[in-house]
């Protein structure tokens, strides 16, 4: 799996084809990326979507119900073909994939180190609490809440190796991981082959990608 995936990072950094790729945003709710590299009858593909499109949330999850939730949501991203459905005449098949959660913080080790560090200190109580009232003006509310939106920024992050035996055929993806993933809107996507590099905006309202090779 590894060797199909390093496929995609060297398709990707072919200036060539750098030339001619689109610049995607970095997590915008609503808007996922999808990177597809075709060669023959190989299909890679990359995915990443904002935590919140796929499970509702992005806070570092700590209940059964979202860890439970994660855990679905995984599984469910763990097979391409149920989200992004190839033609029947192109007999694509997975060989490889791989899903999981990136971003967040363990709070449980956090709060172990940030104490821990606080120990060391030699600081007396007052010093603390002068410190709080001295520094309260420098960090307003709204930094504070920056600061854990930041912290709690999650991402899933999909890789996926495909066969196609009859690459010709794959004209079109349909998105039904629209239908999975309600709130969902947006996929950006950017085709890699050996004639050069295309992208495209696919949409909940079209969710057809055409190909158009």
């Amino acid at each position: 799996m590894k060797q199909a995936f390093s496929f995609i990072a060297l398709v990707a950094a072919m200036p060539a084809l750098a030339e001619d790729a689109r610049q995607l945003d970095a997590h915008e709710h609503g808007v996922g990326t999808l990177n597809i590299a075709i060669e023959g009858t190989t299909l890679a593909m990359e995915f990443h979507a904002p935590g919140a499109d796929i499970v509702g949330f992005e806070y570092t999850a700590e209940s059964d119900a979202d860890l439970a939730a994660i855990d679905a949501a995984k599984a469910t991203l763990g097979a391409p073909l149920d989200l992004f459905v190839m033609p029947d005449d192109a007999n694509c098949a997975v060989t490889a994939a791989l899903a999981e959660l990136e971003g967040g913080e363990d709070h449980d080790e956090h709060g172990e180190e940030h104490h821990d560090d606080h120990a060391d200190d030699d600081h007396a109580d007052d010093d603390h609490e002068e410190h709080a009232e001295d520094g309260h003006d420098e960090h307003s509310d709204e930094d504070h809440a920056e600061h854990a939106d930041d912290a709690g920024h999650t991402e899933f992050h999909a890789e996926y190796m495909m066969t196609c035996e009859n690459p010709d055929a794959l004209t079109e993806i349909t998105f039904a991981y629209f239908d999975l993933f309600p709130n969902a809107k947006e996929v950006e996507v950017q085709v890699i082959t050996a004639s050069g590099a295309q992208a495209f905006e696919v949409e909940r309202d079209a969710p057809v990608l055409d190909l158009g090779r």
